[in-house]
């Protein structure tokens, strides 16, 4: 079989996992729903989901089955919601407004992990490292820490989906204006930031050499600061919802932890260890947040 036919298998494969993990997590929401609260039957049938995702990562002995997962699941999440009994005197222009931004993002994030992911035969070099270290307790390090846990992240930043598209009673105001704007320039500018990441790849020929321009010169790492203001955009949709709700707000502030104190540095410790010079490019672009990049010295 060729290369391109080994791949549509992977991803015929892939699919199925999530095809059955939506359908059990379906299963599970429907047992829950009329006994329990709609946000620890979302939260079930979200475990639910990944423990099947999880089987699936087992049999293809590959993590990375997972990594799509973070983008797929608010794409199911939050129609769901929109849609439930809940949401019948939610305004319907807002359920419209914040599901179609959800999509937009969880699409486009989706696609742009697909078009760089080489099939079963390749999985992340965090995963790879990890799975040196950890020897026979992987799995479940791999359970616990790398599908588990982002599950866990994701439901957290998906909580401000409740207020905003079923809780939440408000007439649209000012602020969804803000949270349109603060979420549309996210998408935006992850979209730009992945292109112009894709567009370096491809055209540089220079070992080591480091992505300074565009976006990247006034943030190291402005696809994770796209992916932050995402999650910070939506819970200003829960607000216009509902000013007085404040439970959404651990999760945009749980995922802006967990970029900043744990992606960012494996990210900029693996740079500094394969690109000379990238200790000089962190002191001169900060990592998340903005500014006007430094001169280098001499």
């Amino acid at each position: 079989m060729s290369k391109a036919g080994n791949r549509a298998r992977d991803f015929g494969i892939v699919t199925l996992a999530y095809v059955a993990g939506t359908v059990v997590g379906w299963l599970v929401f429907r047992a829950l729903a009329n006994d329990h609260s709609s946000i620890f039957a979302f939260a079930a049938a979200d475990a639910a989901a990944t423990v099947v995702v999880f089987a699936g990562s087992v049999l293809c002995n590959n993590s990375s089955v997972y990594d799509p997962y973070w983008s797929v699941a608010p794409m199911v999440i939050a129609p769901a919601i929109a849609m439930s009994p809940e949401a019948a005197d939610a305004p319907v222009a807002r359920r419209i407004l914040v599901t179609a931004l959800v999509l937009a993002w969880g699409a486009r994030l989706t696609s742009n992990w697909a078009r760089g992911w080489h099939g079963l035969g390749h999985e992340d070099f965090r995963y790879v490292d990890l799975r040196r270290s950890m020897g026979r307790a992987y799995w479940l390090i791999s359970f616990l820490g790398l599908h588990f846990m982002p599950t866990v992240c994701v439901f957290l930043g998906c909580l401000s989906l409740f207020p905003a598209l079923a809780t939440g009673t408000r007439p649209l105001s000012w602020l969804d204006g803000a949270a349109f704007v603060v979420t549309a320039g996210a998408i935006a500018l992850e979209t730009r930031a992945d292109a112009e990441l894709r567009a370096f790849r491809i055209h540089n020929d220079v070992p080591g050499k480091i992505l300074d321009t565009g976006v990247w010169a006034y943030s190291r790492h402005p696809n994770y600061l796209g992916e932050v203001t995402f999650w910070w955009g939506l819970f200003l949709f829960a607000l216009a919802s509902d000013p007085g709700v404040r439970y959404p707000l651990v999760g945009p502030a749980w995922i802006t932890c967990l970029f900043v104190f744990i992606s960012i540095p494996l990210m900029d410790k693996r740079s500094v260890a394969r690109r000379p010079g990238y200790a000089d490019h962190m002191n001169r672009v900060p990592a998340l947040f903005p500014r006007l990049p430094r001169k280098a010295k001499g």
